[in-house]
């Protein structure tokens, strides 16, 4: 399940404030008599100044005559303290509010949330307004509305003013001293492992590809990775049997191991204090695999590029740092050709049942408009839906449709969602092969022997969580995982 991170989306707007108070965006001066607008939202980690700030103040500056309020429905993990008691589901609680007697007119929820609503007909479709109000669908990025359309029945559902991708980075300098031609958009997997393994060098100073920048990881991580992107199965959307036993998670293990031998990937060997010399080093980017030199390829987010950029124009004061020639590709997709590493913070629509559907629109259409964004796109850590302003404003030329020249990937099912809330704890099983690859890794066993094993313990585990929920597990790797009930 994707899980989404509010308190880290954007950095504060509050100074511009006091310069937007004098005007209004659009020129246009509110009379209207006074409206309530009520907004709710299903995100944990919730925190009303934030949620203002990034969603609401601009919206009341421009439209002084609806005030706004905000009806949070999620569990709210900020001010969590210790174990909690099983709470309602969002969801439920969010379509009881939806349906109650002071039901919301705007709603916010993530996107594998939205087709239960679609499928309910708890929202109301957008085309009619957009069409009426003449609102320029043109301008979004069309993997947005791509998106949005393959969870609403092939209709506009919702409407979300950022998205979050990631692309494929490279360091040009390492490929031209290898002789080797650069990453292209629309590469294979198996394209993008042979580039690594010819960029690679066999003393390990130098490595190929890793599926994160940062260094210390390990390679179960990293064939987990692989095994998302090629939308491999740990367990079935029955949450009941296991399915790692075949032939595809063979060829991944297979794959995954191999590179790291090569030393085409990087990882942490515990049994190997060489590995971790390299973060002993004067390099003010030790921590990071690409900053500091060592890594050719790596999958990389927005923050990342920003982190990216900034070290190149302060190159002359950071000692020890070596600026990068660089750029960005799309990343590999999975087998249907969509991609995990493109989706959505917030998803925003009108409650059917909403007693201000007009004001509802109103807020829908600002939030999606052309203002918010040139605004927001000088501060904002996620990628601004608005093509217009999807290129930041940070002076560098690189090819930024690798972040948006995607297929997005369908979201989770509701199975696989009620299966998280019903068995907390049912990652356990997961971690749970990384004792079995570690001996994989090592030769102490065959993969598909190492694979049966997991699948067979996996299988006991599944079967004492259906029994007890809250049944987990004392070690996620290295020795034998015994299941206990949680506390």
């Amino acid at each position: 399940m994707n899980k989404r991170k509010l308190w880290a989306s954007a950095l504060s707007l509050s100074l511009l404030t006091p310069a937007l108070a004098a005007c209004s965006f659009t020129g246009k001066t509110e009379q209207e008599t006074p409206q309530t607008l009520r907004i709710a939202t299903t995100t944990g980690w919730f925190d009303e100044e934030y949620f203002r700030r990034e969603y609401t103040e601009l919206f009341e500056l421009e439209y002084k005559n609806i005030n706004v309020e905000i009806v949070q429905l999620g569990e709210n993990y900020r001010y969590s303290r210790g174990p909690r008691e099983e709470e309602e589901d969002p969801m439920v609680k969010l379509k009881e509010a939806m349906q109650g007697p002071n039901p919301p007119d705007v709603v916010l929820f993530s996107y594998d949330q939205m087709p239960e609503l679609v499928n309910e007909n708890l929202l109301s479709p957008l085309e009619p307004m957009i069409k009426e109000n003449k609102f320029n669908t043109e301008d979004i990025v069309p993997a947005v509305l791509d998106g949005i359309k393959q969870v609403g029945n092939g209709q506009i559902y919702a409407l979300s003013p950022t998205f979050y991708s990631s692309a494929l980075v490279y360091n040009k300098a390492m490929f031209d001293e290898a002789g080797v031609g650069y990453p292209t958009d629309g590469m294979s997997w198996n394209d993008l492992f042979d580039l690594a393994k010819r960029v690679s060098k066999d003393d390990g100073s130098q490595f190929g590809f890793n599926f994160y920048s940062y260094g210390g990881g390990d390679l179960f991580s990293t064939v987990q990775n692989y095994a998302n992107v090629l939308r491999l199965r740990t367990f079935d959307k029955e949450g009941e049997k296991m399915t790692v036993d075949s032939d595809s998670w063979e060829e991944a293990w297979k794959t995954v191991i191999q590179l790291g031998k090569d030393k085409v990937i990087p990882f942490m060997d515990p049994n190997n204090p060489e590995d971790f010399s390299r973060f002993n080093n004067d390099n003010p980017f030790g921590y990071n695999d690409f900053l500091s030199g060592r890594l050719a390829m790596t999958i990389i987010s927005l923050y990342e590029i920003k982190e990216l950029i900034n070290a190149n124009k302060e190159a002359d004061n950071i000692e020890g740092y070596t600026p990068i020639q660089w750029d960005i590709v799309s990343v590999p997709t999975a087998p249907d050709g969509s991609s995990y590493n493109f989706g959505f913070s917030d998803l925003m629509a009108i409650n059917a049942k909403a007693p201000n559907p007009k004001a509802a629109w109103k807020y829908i259409e600002f939030m999606n408009g052309e203002d918010w964004a040139r605004l927001k796109s000088r501060s904002s850590n996620s990628l601004i839906s608005n093509k217009k302003y999807t290129k930041r404003s940070d002076g560098e030329e690189y090819n930024v449709e690798a972040l948006y020249n995607v297929k997005p990937a369908p979201p989770e099912t509701m199975e696989d969602y009620q299966i998280y809330r019903k068995m907390p704890n049912i990652y356990d099983v997961v971690w749970l092969g990384q004792k079995y690859f570690n001996e994989a890794m090592e030769g102490k066993t065959g993969i598909r022997d190492a694979l049966k094993a997991w699948q067979e313990e996996g299988d006991a585990l599944l079967l004492q969580m259906k029994e007890n929920p809250d049944a987990s597990s004392f070690d996620r790797g290295g020795s034998e995982v015994i299941a206990v009930p949680a506390g």
